[in-house]
């Protein structure tokens, strides 16, 4: 029988959830917005806040819409929804994420399945995705948002796509992810989706990739103080322990995973080259 392949997605973003509930005490799981912040720690939750709010920006006018908030992590984003009379129904497929949701948004329709097995009926006002749309295929998320959508609705996206020229590196060096960003435009176009905004905000998301190294550099000196320990006071422990990780771990993951906890190739400026985080909203033709 064949092995369950281990959910490594849905662990990194569980352990991301609890990272910024300690630090910021809301879970989010979305980039920040540094315009006008000092890149620090203390600086997370109004970084987080300030993407909120420009992505809020994008919804249609008026209270009362009937939203889809589709991979809507934790429910911090219903939460706020609700806040502001909105209707709304979130999609997410982990059972700790829909956890969380059905905790921090209890007015919300939770659907717990990914968003290609969605089985809900519109019309919504809005389909919203926020860093959902890259885990997505391309042309099904906007064929189905489109298809979910009442008269005069809107898909509101805010996420990261690859820039134009992209090239994959050796190692997973680079931060960030997503469609690349011509055939995203492509795609618009194919389906005469009506851009109502397009937003490129690259450099002020872009800081976050840099706190979230600085915490790996944190776990990475720790780790390294206890494996020069275990190698100076405890040799044979430190020899097996090498073996099972050179057993079991592959060469890539080791790389991967040294690079992230001591190495300074995830930054800013490797984001923005690599990179284009936008703010879209998209209307489908009508009649």
């Amino acid at each position: 029988m064949a092995r369950e392949r281990i959910d490594t997605q849905g662990i990194g973003l569980d352990a991301g959830l609890a990272f910024t509930r300690w630090l910021t005490g809301a879970e989010n799981l979305h980039y920040g917005l540094w315009t006008g912040l000092d890149l620090a720690a203390a600086n997370l939750r109004a970084a987080q806040e300030a993407y909120t709010e420009a992505l809020f920006a994008l919804l249609p006018e008026g209270a009362d819409l009937r939203i889809l908030d589709i991979g809507g992590g934790a429910g911090e984003t219903a939460r706020k929804l609700l806040a502001l009379g909105h209707r709304v129904e979130i999609v997410v497929p982990s059972p700790y994420l829909a956890g969380r949701a059905r905790a921090n948004a209890p007015g919300a329709v939770l659907h717990q399945c990914r968003f290609e097995e969605f089985a809900g009926r519109g019309p919504f006002d809005v389909c919203l995705f926020s860093e959902s749309f890259q885990y997505i295929p391309l042309e099904l998320a906007l064929d189905r948002a489109a298809g979910l959508l009442a008269p005069g609705g809107r898909i509101v996206i805010g996420d990261c796509f690859r820039a134009e020229g992209f090239v994959a590196p050796p190692v997973d060096a680079v931060v960030g992810g997503g469609h690349p960003v011509g055939a995203f435009r492509a795609a618009v176009a194919a389906r005469g989706l009506r851009v109502l905004a397009e937003h490129d905000v690259t450099e002020a998301a872009a800081p976050s990739v840099e706190l979230e190294q600085g915490f790996f550099h944190v776990v990475g000196h720790a780790i390294g103080r206890i494996d020069a320990e275990l190698a100076r006071k405890r040799p044979w422990q430190h020899r097996a322990l090498n073996w099972v990780l050179g057993r079991f771990v592959s060469g890539r993951k080791r790389a991967r995973l040294e690079q992230r906890l001591y190495r300074n190739t995830r930054t800013a400026a490797v984001f923005a080259e690599n990179n284009r985080y936008l703010m879209t909203a998209l209307e489908p033709p009508r009649g």
